[in-house]
């Protein structure tokens, strides 16, 4: 009976032991393809850096473009690829926010529900194209829209919608019930539990989303060049057609245009999609220490 005993227990620490080994060595597998996923980032990032800082100067980031991109600099650009993501956002995110809470709050959780979320993820997945022809059938020629900033705005807000609402409704259902029942029994309705209980909870998450859908704009090009247009001035209007910066960059390239300012311009790209999700995330955190200190 010792002698069973003993072997049991040799076989149990012997089991613990090949247990550590396979999860010291899943370990060090993940920690080695992260950090070859992060040089190889660094490398990309670096490479187009000391490419693309010959190239920046003050004339640059401020005069207009000249030459169809020769000379000159990228100030248009900047300034509409800023009002491309402010439009995009204003457009997508209440809508998106809006279905997120109704398909979670709301509506009953049958095979509808169902069938429109898996719609919902298999659009997030449609290559961009698809939306500019889209863009351009409906805004561009249907309402007349043309190639503008208005349309491309729109369409860019079709685009990032299936991934604001799909990460929306994740946020949502990661709020704790008891925030949703402490609400109710203190007599306030089921909307006003979403508006000052539940989305305010659900804040970091939505703001996430947004990030994503901020870069989703930033570095697209195919939806925008069907109904952006490709004006190299500011928009002074919203039918004014205009060139956002990512798509500055493949004309550049496309056309053989220069490639010194392509990686110029590549490198703004780069700067300003860092700053905003550094900005966004500061957002993100102080929301999360107000929630801590109510």
């Amino acid at each position: 009976m010792n002698q069973e005993r003993f072997l049991t227990k040799e076989k149990v620490l012997a089991n613990r032991a090949r247990q550590k080994r396979s999860q010291n060595t899943a370990f060090t597998l993940m920690y080695v393809a992260a950090a070859f996923a992060v040089i190889i980032l660094l490398l990309i990032i670096g490479y187009i850096f000391t490419n693309g800082f010959k190239e920046i100067s003050w004339e640059f980031l401020s005069s207009d473009i000249e030459d169809a991109g020769r000379e000159g600099g990228i100030f248009p650009v900047i300034i509409n690829t800023l009002y491309l993501v402010g439009l995009g956002l204003l457009f997508a995110a209440p809508i998106s926010v809006l279905a997120a809470i109704y398909m979670t709050e709301y509506a009953k959780q049958g095979v509808l529900i169902k069938i429109i979320r898996f719609f919902t993820a298999n659009l997030a997945g449609i290559p961009s194209i698809i939306f500019g022809l889209f863009g351009f059938m409906f805004f561009g020629k249907m309402l007349g829209w043309s190639w503008s900033l208005l349309s491309g705005s729109a369409t860019i807000a079709v685009v990032i919608m299936p991934t604001l609402i799909r990460t929306s409704e994740e946020a949502i259902m990661t709020v704790p019930s008891g925030y949703k029942e402490g609400s109710l029994a203190l007599g306030a309705t089921k909307w006003q539990t979403m508006i000052k209980v539940v989305i305010p909870a659900a804040s970091p998450g939505i703001i996430n989303g947004l990030i994503l859908g901020m870069g989703r704009i930033f570095g697209e090009t195919a939806a925008l060049y069907f109904t952006l247009g490709s004006g190299t001035g500011i928009a002074n209007s919203l039918m004014d057609s205009a060139r956002s910066l990512a798509l500055h960059l493949y004309t550049l390239v496309r056309e053989g245009i220069s490639v010194g300012k392509a990686y110029a311009t590549a490198t703004v790209l780069i700067i300003i999609v860092l700053i905003l999700n550094l900005i966004a995330s500061a957002f993100g955190r102080r929301i999360n220490r107000y929630k801590e200190n109510i």
